[in-house]
């Protein structure tokens, strides 16, 4: 087959094209200030944020013994995810018993909040690890980096079989509205999370 000069230029300026095209979409990662040393850490990040699905936490310890350094990182991790729950747990009760008309609000808020207290200490025996890294450093010592996460949908549906459960609460209560002020607040919560 023989080939131009004018087929050449053609195919020449399509590769380079292509080319200009393949390193114009790598974003060049600006270096760390002078003095400072990018830290890239295990099973934090992004992917590891509460999103609108699932509350998650994460945690690292370190220590001369590595299942101790696990086990401080663990427990870490699930008080960071307890406060979070609790936290939205709080606030999805304020805005629910402040959406419905109770005559007496902070009696009921009380109720609810110590049986969701029972509940979240219930289901954080069933948290879900996603991530687990172990590293020695240059001093001989263990660091674990460890990431959690517990299903809101889980949780929601707990809280939902104790409270309609409760003869004094069964009559005030309205899983729909619940639901839909819990799910509004794991939005919020997702959306702070990001930023």
């Amino acid at each position: 087959m023989k080939t131009t000069f004018k087929t050449s230029l053609i195919l020449f300026a399509l590769v380079s094209s292509f080319a200009i095209v393949g390193c114009k979409g790598k974003k060049k990662e600006s270096p760390a200030p002078v003095g400072e040393v990018l830290i890239n850490e295990y099973c934090s990040g992004p992917e590891f944020f509460s999103d609108a699905k699932n509350f998650r936490a994460n945690a690292v310890s370190e220590s001369m013994d590595q299942q101790t350094a696990k086990n401080k990182a663990l427990i870490e991790a699930k008080q960071h995810l307890a406060s979070f729950i609790s936290t939205t747990i709080k606030s999805t009760l304020d805005n629910y018993v402040k959406d419905n008309d109770h005559d007496k609000k902070e009696d009921l808020e009380q109720k609810y909040e110590g049986l969701t207290r029972e509940v979240v200490d219930q289901k954080l025996s069933g948290i879900r690890i996603i991530c687990d890294k172990v590293t020695q450093t240059k001093q001989q010592t263990y660091k674990a980096y460890v990431a959690i996460e517990l299903g809101s949908d889980d949780l929601a549906s707990a809280i939902n079989d104790k409270l309609s459960k409760d003869e004094n609460l069964k009559v005030d209560y309205d899983y729909e509205k619940f639901k839909k002020t819990f799910d509004d607040e794991m939005q919020k919560a997702a959306a702070n999370a990001n930023k």
